[in-house]
């Protein structure tokens, strides 16, 4: 079923970005990893926006010197992928993104826990991330078939974690610096990433070289959606973070993960996840589920 449907979406011109947003449409409404299966078998995330970066987009060579230099450039990170050169500038490179938000009901749970996250979150954490990769590799599959290269960075054997000078993680592929790049949205003053659809969400790229159009940028300032990075206003994230990460100041990434590593000791065996995310900083905020007026 799943082969057939994905045929059934090669259209005359499969590769524009209608087809593609039907596509992953597609994908999030039939595919079973999509669904809280321990649970009540509902939808982990609901309908999904696109985006679309231009590969030689100026922020991703600048990406080297915030993220650091093992940060991948869309070219690179084809080049590498496909075995191929895709140097020549001739050719063009887009970034793919997509936002799958999450359930209204999950973020409902998890928006009155004051400590853990809830369990319909955790799994969503868990078992969402695995859907995400499964979308990367059909998408992936999707435009190759339909005569595109293209890989998914953040599912390549390239991919990797790593820490920066302050011990804090860093990786080769930042998605949502791509999403950034491709137009939905800005980052918060907890690092969360504030998209039309709100932050409680996940999200997944994909490099491709073909010439889609590319998603304009709503704002300049990378933290330009945040009322409390641009005016000041705001600030609900910080209350709601238990291991006191959030503050006026920023996110402590330090502290935030040994809180994660903490937090699952007590709610792994019970929840049955070997990871979870807390995620509390993501609900009961005006960002949870739009961009905050």
């Amino acid at each position: 079923m799943k082969a057939r449907r994905d045929k059934e979406h090669k259209t005359n011109d499969p590769l524009s970005l209608e087809s593609l947003t039907q596509f992953v449409r597609m994908v999030v409404s039939d595919s079973p990893l999509n669904r809280l299966r321990h649970i009540d078998n509902s939808n982990i995330f609901e309908t999904p926006m696109l985006g679309i970066a231009d590969g030689d987009d100026p922020l991703f060579e600048h990406y080297l010197d915030i993220i650091g230099p093992h940060h991948l450039t869309p070219r690179k990170a084809l080049s590498a992928a496909a075995g191929l050169s895709f140097e020549d500038r001739h050719i063009p490179i887009r970034v793919i993104c997509w936002v799958l938000p999450i359930s209204d009901v999950t973020k409902r749970s998890n928006a009155a826990m004051t400590a853990l996250p809830s369990r319909r979150w955790a799994h969503t954490y868990h078992y969402g991330e695995q859907f995400n990769d499964e979308l990367r590799r059909r998408m992936v599959a999707y435009l190759q078939d339909n005569g595109a290269n293209a890989v998914a960075p953040a599912t390549s054997p390239g991919f990797h974690v790593l820490r920066d000078s302050r011990g804090e993680p860093t990786s080769t592929w930042s998605e949502r610096h791509a999403l950034y790049a491709a137009g939905l949205g800005t980052f918060g003053l907890c690092d969360g990433f504030l998209t039309p659809l709100g932050k409680a969400m996940r999200c997944g790229s994909v490099v491709a070289a073909l010439p889609l159009p590319v998603t304009p940028r709503l704002h300049e300032l990378h933290t330009g959606a945040c009322p409390y990075e641009s005016k000041g206003k705001c600030g609900a994230c910080i209350p709601r973070c238990p291991a006191g990460a959030v503050a006026r100041s920023g996110h402590d990434k330090l502290v935030c993960e040994q809180y994660q590593k903490e937090q699952m000791r007590q709610i792994g065996d019970a929840y049955g996840v070997s990871s979870a995310g807390c995620g509390l900083c993501q609900t009961a905020v005006p960002c949870e589920s739009q961009l905050p007026s």
